[in-house]
């Protein structure tokens, strides 16, 4: 790639306010650039026998079209915002959903056996919302609105889903069926030594309904997230985890740990709900008139091997929780469980650090969808940076202050000590993965927004796999849960080195030195705040106090260094902070 910018671009840089710049006043100028970019760019991917990525359209639409005008910085942080904020909230009500079953049923057997039915719709979210069809379906859905701005007969978008939502949601319900028909021969393959197989099977039975909802609900967030609609998507988890706790305490009683597995039922099907008016709003949307027709022939926007690729790679990402549980399961009552609320809290800081790359997800497919290469590669180097100093952040505050986090949200009712120490435990492991985790959250969209079918992410995630078995295998013998939480973190970590050595014509061409540069600045900062926590948090072991003081400590030690530092993903961040307060003090004073 021949396309070398100066530096690599800073927070306070708009590129696409730039770009949508270009469109009006110096429109044939950036055309032609981009041409000479995206023409580079095939040929070199040519050479390596790897899919080109997108030429430029040739037909331009007037700016001002909703459906081309690239998003701007301010869009971009309103809806991150509108994100986050649902996201958080999902985030809440997904703790409170597992301190409601850990003070209802506790960390044994019960539990254990609703969390192996648990499996289904982790799977079932992690191939059909958060990761497998999406990377199918927003790239395809930003191609149609490309065609559509430039003027193709019809309606791209109408015609895409009259495509593909009829055959997937057969698919879904046969999908469904065949779970709920073959559940005790799943229950016996994913935890051979559970102790109460028949309670699993009956808890996987009512799980598998959620495939149906989940992937629905996955298609709708798709369409809305291509079409910069945020906020029903980002509502999703609020109405599942709603739904799981009302079901809990209204059928617990009654039904035992079954009333979490019919809640997955009831929280799927609400989660098509809160979508399902936006999605027939934006579908019954009138197409803009363009300036010229397009006179290019259309392709096929989702294929067979792109959503093959797509949850091939969803599939193996996922099947860490089928070795954890496997392993898990000949180990004693409880371990399941153990790792499992470890899990479900260390993933906050990831799940947090994802949340812009959700936004801007759409800005890179549809920017490749335009020709714009360099775009793309801009704001995926932009994201990066700053999806890994928090997700940086909020780990130095998991690993430091684990035992108070767990014994605030976990220790009462059934939950004893001993399960704070081992769930503890635990988190402090899983916490060093998570850099791999969000690497290879961040890096895999790039090689899927161009919507074209690449097999090197499916293998890049196959190696991190084995490495987890092996590694897994090796050490649950001599330290337990402890071992299978290593060897989650282990090969995850594989994952994401080999998908940063693959970054180039196979994807958005980041430029890996630079980005390896500007990542080892949080590192530091997070290593050094990391050990001033855990150094805080061992002086004062109370709950409150400890994590109050410790928690203080890690986030003041982090921003203090990666300021220092000049880390990318961090000074951005201070500058709008002391621009708002700015903004606020100026307000108060006029």
């Amino acid at each position: 790639m021949t396309v070398t910018p100066s530096r690599l671009p800073r927070g306070d840089e708009d590129t696409e306010d730039d770009a949508g710049a270009e469109a009006g006043g110096g429109a044939g100028a950036g055309t032609r650039a981009k041409a000479d970019t995206c023409a580079q760019a095939s040929a070199h991917a040519d050479s390596d026998s790897v899919p080109p990525l997108p030429t430029p359209r040739t037909s331009v639409p007037p700016p001002g079209t909703p459906d081309v005008t690239p998003a701007s910085r301010r869009f971009l942080a309103k809806a991150t915002l509108v994100t986050a904020v649902l996201t958080a909230a999902g985030a809440v009500l997904g703790l409170a959903r597992d301190q409601a079953l850990a003070r209802l049923f506790g960390a044994g057997s019960e539990t254990d056996a609703f969390l192996v039915a648990w499996t289904i719709p982790e799977f079932a979210s992690t191939l059909l919302i958060e990761d497998g069809l999406a990377f199918a379906l927003v790239p395809a859905f930003s191609l149609a609105l490309a065609r559509r701005a430039q003027g193709a007969p019809g309606d791209p978008v109408r015609a895409l889903v009259g495509s593909t939502l009829p055959r997937l949601s057969l698919a879904f319900v046969a999908v469904s069926a065949l779970i709920a028909g073959t559940a005790p021969y799943l229950v016996e393959a994913l935890a051979p030594g559970l102790p109460d197989p028949a309670l699993a099977v009956d808890c996987t039975r009512l799980t598998a309904v959620c495939v149906l909802g989940f992937g629905l609900a996955g298609y709708c967030s798709a369409a809305l997230r291509a079409h910069r609609r945020f906020l029903a998507p980002a509502a999703i988890y609020v109405a599942y985890n709603t739904g799981i706790i009302t079901a809990m305490f209204v059928l617990g009683g009654q039904w035992g740990v079954r009333s979490a597995a019919a809640g997955v039922a009831v929280g799927g099907a609400l989660m098509v709900v809160v979508q399902l008016p936006s999605f027939i709003r934006e579908l019954r949307r009138k197409a803009p008139v363009a300036a010229e027709p397009s006179a290019e022939p259309a392709e096929p926007a989702v294929t067979g091997a792109l959503v093959a690729t797509v949850l091939l790679f969803a599939l193996c990402r996922q099947s860490q929780t089928l070795i954890e549980r496997f392993l898990a399961s000949t180990l004693d009552a409880g371990a399941i469980s153990h790792l499992n609320y470890a899990q479900k809290v260390a993933q906050i800081p990831m799940t947090l650090s994802m949340m812009l790359c959700t936004v801007t997800f759409p800005v890179v497919a549809r920017a490749l969808a335009d020709g714009d290469v360099e775009r793309a590669r801009n704001r995926v180097e932009r994201d990066l940076a700053l999806a890994t100093c928090v997700l940086l952040l909020g780990a130095s505050v998991v690993i430091a202050c684990a035992p108070q986090i767990v014994e605030l949200l976990f220790q009462r009712g059934a939950f004893t000590p001993r399960d704070t120490a081992a769930t503890a435990a635990v988190m402090r492991v899983y916490a060093l993965g998570l850099l791999g985790q969000t690497l290879t959250g961040v890096l895999v969209r790039s090689y899927f927004s161009a919507a074209r079918p690449s097999w090197y992410p499916v293998a890049a995630m196959a190696t991190g796999i084995v490495a987890t078995s092996w590694i897994g295998a090796w050490t649950v013998g001599p330290w337990g849960v402890l071992g299978i939480a290593a060897a989650n973190a282990s090969g995850i970590t594989v994952t994401a080195v080999v998908l940063l050595a693959g970054m180039g014509p196979r994807s958005v061409p980041v430029r890996v030195r630079r980005v390896l540069g500007e990542l080892s600045k949080p590192v530091r900062a997070a290593v050094i705040a990391t050990v001033a926590g855990t150094f805080v948090a061992e002086q004062v072991p109370a709950a409150v106090p400890g994590l109050a003081a410790a928690g203080t400590t890690a986030v003041a030690v982090f921003v203090l260094l990666a300021w220092a530092l000049d880390a990318q993903g961090v000074v951005p961040a201070l500058r709008s902070v002391r621009t708002l307060t700015r903004r606020l003090t100026h307000g108060r004073t006029r």
